[in-house]
This record gives C-alpha cells, structure tokens and sequence, in this order.
C-alpha cells in the first residue's frame, strides 16, 4: 500500500490541491460573488421576507461560482481517474445541472412563498460542489465494474 501510494504522489499532491481550492472558494464567498442570501440563511429566516437582490448580478454571481466549482469538479474528476470520456460527460452533465438548477431557482424567486427550504437547497446545489461528491462514488462504482 505504501508503494502505491509513492507511486501515485503527484496524483495525491494535486487532488489535495484542487480540494484546497474548494474551501478558498467557499472561505471568500462573501468577497468574490454578489449573494444577498448568504447572510439570509445564516440567521432565522423562516419568518423573514426574502431580502432585495438584482437578479442578473445574482445570476452573474451564480454562474462564476458554479462555474469555478465546476470547473475543479472535472480536474479532480480527471486527476482520480484520467478519463477523457467522463469528464466530457461530466462537464455536459454540470451544464445541464445548471440550466435546470438555475430556473428553478428564479422561479422559486418569483413566487415568493414563506417555505425557503426548497429554494435553500436549489441554491445550496448552485453554490456548493455537491455534484463532485455523487460523481466520484458513482464512477468509481461503474469502473470497478468494468
């Protein structure tokens, strides 16, 4: 086991790299990308009417931060198992994830209702890698039975 893991040591340096990417990401949030629920859903909000946001700079925020995610999703993803093929069908599957993600979001927006708990969980999945933690279980399972 020690001699696989020599073996895979550049493997190990940069997958422990990316993951370090994730949490600078997530540790300057508040600097990098406009979200006005951040602070809403830290605190009681399930009495709070939703604060003011203007969507498109809330859209612009949202697509660069899961774009970032993303985009370090599917260099891990390729640093664990160097394929080409599913790191194509990752990314499509990123882009869709988002699409559908994204107008869900805005019409939960829209409405306005007082259960934020879907809408907190729609955006959780735009905001956080949660993609990457299905993906690695679930190629590996598929692998392994290859």
């Amino acid at each position: 086991m020690l001699k696989n893991l020599l073996q895979n040591k550049s493997k190990i340096i940069l997958g422990l790299l990316l993951v370090f990417l994730f949490a600078l990401i997530r540790e300057f949030e508040t600097q990098l990308f406009y979200d006005p629920f951040l602070a809403f859903f830290k605190g009681e909000y399930a009495t709070l009417p939703l604060p003011k946001y203007e969507p498109f700079r809330l859209f612009l925020g949202l697509l660069l931060r899961y774009g970032l995610n993303s985009l370090l999703s599917l260099a891990l993803l390729y640093v664990i198992f160097e394929d080409k093929d599913m790191v194509k069908f990752s990314g499509v599957l990123f882009v869709a994830f988002f699409v559908l993600l994204i107008v869900v979001l805005f019409c939960l927006l829209s409405f306005q209702n007082q259960n934020y708990l879907l809408l907190f969980y729609v955006r959780r999945f735009l905001i956080q890698p949660i993609f990457i933690l299905l993906f690695i279980p679930g190629f590996y399972y598929q692998k392994r039975l290859k």
